[in-house]
């Protein structure tokens, strides 16, 4: 497998990303620590989590996916093989948001607690703070740097003003610098990252680890009337791509998975990875048989037309 620089950094990233959102929500405990065994085993070791997940499921307080993944790396032998990623900055309860020094110095701590680890490889700030300066939330994540805790920051969400803004004000004070961003990209969520984020991401030299590969399932297949997402925890999300553009993606996965033997969510990955700018997008798997499906998808080469076609169907040409 051929690992990709994230960034600037030192970091060498498989070209896919486990999304950990999952972990301790739509699977188990021992559902994870499989899915996980499988990601290392078959060449991967990028994982990305959040103090966050999964706050939003009934009776969940946020940490579940951290405690995990901390539970899984303290059976031993696997923290060297991993490239660990979590974030910080949603709303945790209690008052408990954004970017502020204070709040990023007690999230590190409950992150490292539960994750089991002294370092984190790469932390994210989840969303922009803009009540923070920006100034005082690099003075911070720098000071967690210079500590050791973190090796490298990279940035989740941000528009491309507040992400330029965010790089200068690093170069102006010489503070370390987002070394990464976290976009919503997939076939269907272009306009987001391509008007703006993307240029700027390539000039600047930016890793992309842009999340909802498969937006939340959808470029799967599986859902395509209302009545196929009644079971799925995701069914509000989905439920937007129910649309006359998102059945066209659909019909164009179909066609071209149909000609290559292959399955529209591996094309729909593929189509990403091969992206200008992408280093690593972040998947998700619920089971043994669709984390087969994303290593398939990293090693599949799509043609020019089949690159074409997809691209058609998603921006309307």
């Amino acid at each position: 497998m051929q690992y990709r620089t994230l960034g600037r950094s030192a970091l060498q990233v498989s070209p896919l990303c486990f999304g950990g959102n999952v972990f301790g929500w739509t699977v188990d405990e021992r559902t994870s620590f499989s899915l996980l065994d499988a990601w290392l085993d078959a060449g991967f070791n990028f994982i990305d989590t959040a103090d966050v997940y999964s706050r939003w499921a009934p009776g969940h307080s946020g940490g579940e996916s951290e405690t995990i993944i901390g539970k899984w790396l303290a059976q031993g032998g696997r923290r060297g093989k991993v490239v660990l990623a979590t974030k910080v900055g949603m709303d945790m309860g209690d008052g408990r948001v954004g970017l502020k020094p204070a709040r990023i110095r007690e999230a590190v701590e409950a992150s490292l607690r539960r994750l089991q680890t002294d370092h984190i490889d790469l932390y994210q700030a989840h969303k922009d703070d803009a009540g923070t300066p920006l100034a005082d939330t690099l003075e911070a994540f720098g000071a967690l740097i210079k500590a050791g805790k973190v090796r490298v920051i990279g940035a989740s969400n941000y528009s491309a003003p507040r992400l330029a803004e965010a790089l200068e004000t690093s170069r102006r004070l010489g503070l370390p610098r987002y070394e990464s961003l976290q976009p919503l990209y997939n076939l269907s969520d272009r306009a987001v990252f391509e008007n703006e984020l993307q240029a700027l991401c390539m000039k600047e030299g930016l890793g992309v680890i842009s999340f909802y590969a498969l937006a939340a399932g959808f470029l799967t297949g599986k859902y395509r009337k209302d009545s196929d997402t009644a079971t799925s925890a995701r069914a509000s999300t989905i439920a937007r791509y129910l649309n006359g553009r998102g059945l066209a993606i659909l019909a164009a996965l179909d066609e071209v998975a149909g000609a290559i033997g292959s399955t529209p969510a591996r094309v729909a990955i593929a189509w990403l990875v091969a992206r200008p700018g992408v280093t690593a997008p972040i998947a998700s798997a619920t089971s043994l048989a669709q984390l087969a499906d994303l290593v398939a998808a990293s090693e599949l080469k799509l043609d020019a037309s089949a690159t074409a076609a997809l691209d058609t169907a998603s921006t309307g040409g």
